[in-house]
């Protein structure tokens, strides 16, 4: 049986679990959020914890249990904490600007991208050259940081484009003649 399978999901207090026959809802301080569950895994409560167990002994079943008791992990501590991804612009006159639900960056084009945020993801720009992107769904938010960083990814000659915080740009030295 999948170890992370076997780890129960504790449900901290201020988080709402309700099961139904095909679906988990997750509500919380940051959100609810929603998923439909899988037939090959059965999903147990016991007073604040939830388990994860396969239905089968079959190696898709096995993976299944680990897999969704990640995802409701995630789900749980989206609505509780929540999550953030952090960019930083490098370049001369790259600058991004946060205006309600948009994000406005002038990233060496002729023109500024505008990336519209979908609901439930805060968008905010600490100075002109960071940018935290925070929401409840960790899918949500790392696809859009990811998003976000496509439009300019870091060179490796100067380094200079959209990274996220804690990214290391191996430089590479220039041609020799």
């Amino acid at each position: 049986m999948s170890r992370i399978g076997k780890m129960p999901v504790a449900v901290p207090q201020g988080v709402d679990v309700s099961i139904t026959a095909d679906r988990i809802t997750v509500k919380g301080g940051n959100g609810t959020l929603s998923r439909p569950l899988t037939p090959l895994v059965k999903l147990a409560r016991d007073g604040a914890t939830l388990s994860f167990e396969p239905v089968d002994e079959s190696a898709a079943a096995n993976a299944m249990s680990g897999t969704m008791r990640a995802l409701v992990a995630n789900m749980v501590e989206g609505v509780s904490k929540g999550f953030e991804k952090k960019l930083n612009l490098v370049g001369v006159g790259f600058r991004a600007q946060a205006q309600g639900q948009k994000l406005n960056l002038q990233i060496g084009f002729s023109h500024p991208v505008v990336k519209d945020m979908p609901e439930g993801i805060k968008v905010s720009t600490p100075t002109q050259t960071e940018i935290v992107i925070a929401g409840a769904d960790r899918q949500v938010v790392g696809q859009l940081a990811a998003e976000v960083r496509a439009f300019r990814p870091p060179e490796p000659y100067k380094g200079k484009g959209i990274r996220y915080a804690n990214e290391r740009v191996v430089m590479k030295e220039t041609k020799k003649k």
